[in-house]
């Protein structure tokens, strides 16, 4: 499996500090215990072995035939902070934050995003998948002959307990339902390593890449408020 490494410049923004989760509260009760995450997502309490996975560090990817990884670096810390699967022509970053215990911020982050893409002048749309409400996000860009068009972007959340996943589909599986299924079921196969350590809320949990991976360096990448590279563009008239 190839592992790129790329570029990302904008740091998460923290919250009020949270408090550190014993084993006896980890169940029922917590964000993140419903029946969107049946499924997956998954915590690392909820699995038996590590066996299998390739270990990011806060996340745990399913390997799969022609699936490449690309970790994204941000410059100024030289941190890594979102891994790219690059899977048949459609891409799927993923970033995993702390959350509070008792709250969900997948609700709140949806609104965020919005109003970022509207900053922009693009436009998004509410719809609901497999994972809960979903965005999908239009933002504008120029066509290689010159007239305008648009790239897609479909963001999807999990809140899990005490950690919250955020996806985002470019390419084909933006839009396509095909297109975006592998990549929804490699979504549902992750493992989240949230480890015991008090941490703000909207912290990135720390990846890493594995020590037996060798890094190529692939394009740079874009930050999630603005979903540059994957999505299609889309001419419009």
């Amino acid at each position: 499996m190839v592992f790129g490494l790329g570029r990302k410049a904008k740091n998460a923004e923290p919250a009020e500090p949270d408090e550190p989760l014993t084993a006896a509260e980890s169940g029922a009760g917590e964000p993140g215990t419903s029946a969107l995450r049946q499924d997956g997502p998954f915590d690392e309490t909820e699995i038996s072995s590590r066996d299998g996975f390739v270990d990011l560090g806060a996340l745990l990817i399913t390997p799969s035939e022609g699936l490449q990884l690309r970790l994204e670096v941000e410059e100024a810390t030289q941190r890594v902070v979102a891994v790219t699967l690059d899977l048949n022509g459609s891409s799927l970053q993923l970033q995993a934050f702390a959350a509070p215990k008792t709250e969900t911020l997948w609700d709140e982050i949806r609104e965020q995003i919005g109003q970022s893409v509207g900053a922009q002048g693009g436009q998004v749309e509410e719809v609901e998948g497999a994972f809960g409400t979903e965005l999908v996000a239009k933002l504008p860009a120029g066509l290689p002959d010159g007239s305008q068009g648009y790239r897609v972007a479909r963001f999807i959340g999990v809140d899990g307990p005490r950690w919250f996943l955020r996806g985002v589909l470019g390419g084909p599986a933006a839009l396509e339902k095909p297109a975006a299924e592998p990549l929804e079921a490699l979504f549902r196969k992750v493992v989240v390593v949230r480890g015991d350590s008090p941490m703000p809320p909207r912290d990135l949990l720390q990846l890493r890449l594995p020590k037996d991976a060798s890094a190529t360096p692939p394009p740079a990448a874009p930050t999630l408020e603005e979903p540059e590279r994957g999505p299609e563009i889309t001419q419009i008239g």
